[in-house]
């Protein structure tokens, strides 16, 4: 191979986890444009020298392992809170990133092209589908902390309910004479915000956190 045939897919590479980078640098997460570029360059790169130094006998010998490291990468940006998982997304942006710098240095320049297309409309697109089905129904976590009683479980999730909330009891702990409830809400983001005012303003209550 000459020099322009080594050096351009090293470029188009890093074109290419620029343009995807710069998508989720946008969003604010937690693998951005950096990430991505220097995983779509690795992938290129490694799968160059796997092709080069295998020869005509194991040509996939460096990149059969480019999966199982971007596994490792991946698994460091899910993140679980309570109920809720984050930056899978994310972990599977990588993946695919590192799939198109596998693309790019085996030399399918079109598939690449096609694929990185596919990749950022797909991350556009349905962001904003996403936006619109949270505006629809949405899950938050209630928590409230006050006094104990034999009641209170019973008369908020039915003050939940009034908003057209689907509350699911998660868990219950008692310390004392102070009683925290933990549900899991369902509904639409204008319902939420009305409960949420209601219980920010409720006197009975002394900590509410969703």
């Amino acid at each position: 191979m000459n020099f322009i045939d080594d050096i351009f897919p090293i470029l188009f590479s890093i074109f290419v986890g620029g343009i995807v980078g710069i998508e989720r640098e946008y969003q604010l997460k937690s693998a951005g444009l950096r990430t991505m570029i220097l995983v779509t360059l690795g992938s290129c790169i490694f799968t160059m020298l796997s092709l080069s130094i295998g020869g005509e006998g194991s040509p996939d010998r460096i990149a059969a392992n480019i999966i199982t490291g971007i596994g490792f990468v991946g698994a460091g940006v899910i993140f679980k809170e309570e109920s809720r998982v984050s930056g899978l997304t994310t972990a599977v942006t990588i993946w695919i990133c590192a799939a198109l710098g596998m693309t790019i240095g085996a030399g399918y320049y079109k598939e690449a092209v096609v694929g990185s297309i596919a990749v950022f409309l797909l991350l556009i697109l349905f962001n904003n589908i996403q936006s619109i089905i949270d505006k629809i129904s949405i899950r938050y976590m209630y928590q409230i902390t006050l006094p104990y009683g034999s009641n209170v479980i019973d008369e908020y999730e039915s003050l939940i309910k009034e908003y057209h909330l689907k509350p699911c009891r998660w868990k219950e702990m008692r310390s004392g004479e102070r009683y925290t409830i933990i549900w899991s809400v369902q509904g639409a983001a204008k319902n939420h915000k009305k409960c949420m005012k209601a219980l920010f303003n409720d006197k009975v209550i002394e900590e509410f956190k969703y």
